[in-house]
């Protein structure tokens, strides 16, 4: 069943939000060579607690972490680890709060030193997709627009593969609600979206093939290929004429500008 929000209920939602948001903020300052996933977990899950929230991720189907951390050809659900950041690695950050009894989620993914031109590529048009994708996130379009418009700006613009057995999903009360928001798919099919409608849109593009398989851990879900691949996410509510986005990455990308972490082109690509 599909719950559409009200509009007090969307102001909910708006500040789990931002509380992920600004929990990426205080990771995108730790982004660099030699800082391991645990250490970035730690940190995520002692911010929300210390904001009155919890890690909508911990416990949920007994995933152990706070956040999701999944580093290179790692597409999603990536336990964090003591392995050490190094440069010319990708990390795809998904970061889930439940605040007030309605959860915020949203992912980012982060370049570490310096990149291949192809990774900055991926990341940027990746972003770029996110963006395309949350354009038809409006009353009296269907899902299906949002999946083609993705799909349009990756697989079929550049050639990259896009991930099928993962999609975004509804959000609010709780983490994973319907309807289901795959990456690909055909314009005008798929459920009719509503006023009030909140649904997580995570485009996950692999450099290489879309083909995938889960590592022995049970989670972490990896390319068949070994190629890089890039995740990000926001949570926005269907309205007319223009989706509200719930969560923001505007501080994030200030503090990779700042720490000159990417060069130009990574910004060129995501426009």
């Amino acid at each position: 069943m599909i719950y559409y929000k009200t509009n007090d209920e969307v102001e909910l939602l708006r500040a789990s939000n931002l509380l992920v948001s600004a929990t990426h903020c205080e990771l995108a300052k730790e982004m660099k060579a030699g800082v391991t996933s645990n250490f970035l977990n730690k940190i995520a899950e002692t911010f929300i607690q210390d904001h009155g929230a919890w890690p909508a991720f911990k416990g949920f189907n007994d995933f152990p972490a706070g956040c999701c951390m999944s580093i290179n050809e790692a597409v999603v659900h990536g336990f964090p680890s003591d392995y050490e950041l190094r440069d010319g690695d990708i990390i795809s950050v998904d970061i889930g709060v439940d605040m007030d009894g309605f959860v915020g989620d949203s992912a980012y993914t982060y370049a570490i030193g310096e990149q291949k031109e192809e990774v900055l590529e991926l990341l940027g048009r990746t972003k770029a997709s996110l963006y395309a994708g949350i354009a038809n996130a409006i009353v009296g379009k269907r899902v299906g627009d949002i999946s083609n418009a993705i799909q349009e700006a990756t697989d079929k613009k550049y050639g990259y593969g896009v991930v099928r057995e993962l999609t975004g999903h509804g959000v609010g009360r709780e983490l994973h609600e319907e309807p289901q928001i795959p990456n690909y798919g055909r314009r005008g099919q798929g459920s009719m979206l509503k006023d009030g409608l909140t649904i997580a849109i995570e485009p996950m593009i692999n450099l290489g093939t879309r083909e995938i398989y889960c590592d022995e851990d049970g989670w972490t879900i990896k390319t068949k290929d070994s190629k890089y691949s890039a995740h990000y996410e926001h949570s926005v509510v269907v309205r007319k004429n223009k989706a509200d986005i719930l969560s923001t990455f505007d501080g994030i990308e200030l503090i990779e500008m700042k720490n000159a972490n990417l060069n130009a082109d990574y910004f060129k690509y995501a426009k």
